[in-house]
């Protein structure tokens, strides 16, 4: 994939220098959706869904003008997720898929912690009490 992008921006760098800029410079969002399982890519590389959820809340929001406090705007965003969610398609789920996701959210939220590299200095009143 980095290939396909460098002789995308080798192509396109002269006539389009600041976007292939910002291409190279963000080239890990670019293709963070194939950390994904394979059958997952299709539905998650764009966002139209969750743009025409919030779209939807905006509208909602703007007809209302004013909330008497935090609870009722919750549950109005609540129930229009709630709604625009049974209209969603579901991700197929296959045992690779769901090891794949695992393994991305253990990276994510569990980060491996690192090896100190020095040697453990001992305190001296260690060292003498030994």
């Amino acid at each position: 994939m980095q290939q396909r992008i460098d002789a995308f921006v080798g192509r396109w760098a002269d006539a389009y220098p600041a976007a292939m800029r910002a291409m190279e410079a963000d080239r890990a969002s670019l293709t963070v959706y194939l950390r994904f399982p394979a059958e997952h890519r299709k539905r998650i590389r764009h966002s139209n869904f969750i743009e025409r959820t919030f779209g939807e809340t905006r509208r909602r929001v703007k007809v209302i003008g004013r909330f008497r406090g935090e609870t009722s705007c919750v549950s109005l965003v609540w129930a229009l997720l709630d709604r625009a969610s049974r209209g969603w398609r579901g991700f197929t789920m296959t045992p690779a898929g769901l090891r794949t996701l695992q393994d991305l959210r253990r990276a994510l939220l569990e980060p491996p912690t690192p090896i100190p590299t020095t040697a453990v200095e001992i305190p001296a009143a260690l060292q003498n009490a030994a």
